[in-house]
């Protein structure tokens, strides 16, 4: 299963394509999409969009994971970076997609074995789970990783849940 993992943002959209085979991850590719600051919005979500459709159409994904958004304070950066979600959704959905969503304390969870883990540990366990020489750059690649890792633990334990359920 081949799945692609999405830190979605407007300035950069972190992404990182993992392979799971049996209880072994392995990453495929990963780095980001960015958009230039003072392009008008709606040329950076079709640059965005774009970008998530050609990823798609190059790696063939079997799934696609998000991390679920969460704002304090900002609600103008919130709302951009909420449409540039939509599109990247509506990609994955164009492309027949399954789509998926965990909250930064899942991914934590499921990484380091704690929700309120430090991004740093995250990164690193990310860098240690794949075996890469390095933590992923800039940290919007490791989160997308992080993302696609947690998605592979919990679909796993999750389409073991529905098949006790249907019998």
């Amino acid at each position: 299963m081949r799945i692609l993992g999405i830190d979605p943002g407007i300035a950069i959209v972190g992404f990182g394509f993992v392979d799971k085979v049996g209880s072994k991850v392995t990453p495929v590719q990963y780095g980001c999409i960015q958009t230039e600051a003072h392009t008008p919005e709606e040329d950076r979500l079709l640059h965005v969009y774009e970008g998530i459709v050609q990823l798609i159409d190059k790696y063939k994904p079997d799934a696609v994971a998000f991390e679920k958004l969460f704002f304090n304070r900002n609600v103008t950066t919130a709302m951009i970076v909420s449409q540039a979600r939509g599109v990247m959704i509506l990609a994955a959905k164009q492309k027949g997609l399954p789509v998926s969503e965990y909250t930064p304390m899942q991914v934590k969870q499921a990484i380091v074995g704690y929700g309120k883990a430090e991004k740093k540990q995250v990164q690193e366990m990310v860098r240690k789970y794949l075996r890469l020489q390095e933590v992923p750059k800039p940290d919007d690649v490791a989160d997308a990783l992080a993302v696609a890792i947690c998605h592979a633990h919990s679909y796993t334990l999750n389409s073991k849940i529905n098949e006790v359920l249907r019998k």
